[in-house]
């Protein structure tokens, strides 16, 4: 059978129709590897899918490039929520790699972000060494584990025996679950606030993710006459000769306090036939780390989560506050967007922060990716400027700088998008 090979170039990027939607989707699931998504999932981001802020290109009537950006609200430092593009969905057929069909996706999506007034934009890369080239650079970090319940300790605050923790359906106590997180949602940089319709994605629990484990379950956890916590967890069993090695899969876990907080991870350790906690992309600062008996049985590593592209570059420096006086001039790189480049300078305090163009001389030289690196306080100016990242052209320059852009709480991605 003959088939007609399409005749011309793809096209550029244009916004997605909804009736688009099921070829742009299939052409994303097939980039990632085509294994097919459950019906529940497929439909969840359907309808999160924001068709005015997603992209595709096409070729002759097919899809080969698919890109989205929702529209979200980010926490940073000071705890103010800035309007933020989330860039999601990314792929390219592998049919047509390297024809520019992702740097005319990136660049149409970033000057439609600037143009939406957004400041930030965000995503989480599948492969990390693609964005860097569009000024993203990675500025959270996660935590994961696999912590020998059978042989470590947990030490908690006196409190947590105040907590009184009780079995719930997932669906039936998501909307309290949900006032939790929104409630924490100010208190660390990083933190997305859900809109609408986001907070299905935590009790999203098709049988084909579930890895041999159980359907989910949730735990609330009550103080003071109040809910003020919740652990979502899988357990997977396991036999071995010597007995019971099941596996304790956490999946969120929130609390309002340290003694709720303390009272639901001891729930976890001692779950019946478990000897393992399992989770992953927990916040870098997880208390528990300073309460069990043998860090290195907890088997605890790092991974790159969130990563940041500063828009535009004075209203986001604006946007949050620094734990120490500043007062520096940037000179930064820019090539993608090039707006951003030239001469800033940025005075600012924990009480806020004014940053705009000048024509004084630099105190500080980098790039757009150093920016976004420690945009949220997780990355040190310090460190980078020790990887030749950055170059330091007042004495003293750096270490202001560096000082006033940490965070006493380290930036966390709470989900993925």
């Amino acid at each position: 059978m003959a088939t007609d090979f399409p005749a011309g170039p793809a096209t550029g990027p244009r916004v997605l129709r909804p009736d688009d939607w099921d070829s742009w989707y299939d052409t994303l699931i097939r980039a990632f590897g085509g294994v097919p998504e459950s019906p529940e999932e497929r439909e969840l981001w359907n309808a999160l899918t924001e068709f005015d802020r997603s992209l595709g290109v096409w070729e002759d009537g097919t899809c080969v490039g698919t890109a989205g950006a929702f529209s979200f609200r980010l926490t940073v430092p000071g705890g103010a929520l800035v309007p933020t593009a989330g860039v999601t969905m990314v792929g390219v057929a592998a049919t047509h790699r390297r024809r520019g069909v992702l740097t005319s996706m990136m660049r149409r999506q970033l000057d439609d972000v600037r143009s939406w007034g957004e400041p930030l934009a965000v995503l989480t890369a599948s492969e990390p060494a693609i964005y860097g080239r569009f000024g993203y650079a990675a500025a959270t970090f996660g935590l994961s584990a696999e912590i020998d319940t059978g042989r470590v300790r947990l030490s908690v605050p006196a409190g947590a025996d105040d907590v009184r923790l009780l079995y719930a359906s997932p669906a039936d106590v998501l909307d309290v679950c949900e006032d939790v997180y929104a409630r924490l949602v100010p208190s660390r940089p990083g933190m997305l606030a859900r809109r609408p319709g986001w907070e299905r994605l935590g009790v999203l629990d098709p049988e084909s993710e579930r890895d041999g484990a159980s359907p989910l379950q949730c735990v609330v956890a009550g103080r003071g006459g109040e809910v003020a916590g919740y652990a979502r967890f899988r357990v997977k069993l396991g036999w071995g000769e010597a007995g019971h090695n099941g596996t304790v899969v956490l999946e969120d876990l929130a609390a309002l306090d340290p003694e709720t907080e303390g009272a639901l991870w001891r729930f976890l350790f001692g779950i019946d036939l478990t000897t393992t906690l399992s989770l992953r992309g927990r916040p870098a600062d997880d208390a528990w780390q300073y309460q069990v008996s043998d860090i290195r049985r907890c088997r605890a590593r790092s991974r790159d989560a969130l990563y940041v592209r500063l828009v535009d570059l004075g209203a986001a420096l604006e946007a949050r506050t620094y734990q120490a006086p500043v007062d520096v001039v940037f000179e930064v790189e820019d090539d993608f967007c090039p707006w951003n480049a030239g001469r800033w300078r940025l005075s600012g305090d924990a009480k806020g922060a004014s940053c705009a163009r000048t024509t004084e001389a630099a105190d500080l030289a980098l790039s757009v990716r150093e920016l976004g690196a420690v945009y949220l306080g997780g990355v040190s100016l310090g460190a980078l400027a020790a990887a030749g990242r950055v170059r330091e052209l007042r004495a003293g320059a750096l270490t202001e700088a560096a000082v006033g852009f940490g965070s006493t709480v380290t930036p966390w991605m709470p989900h993925g998008f």
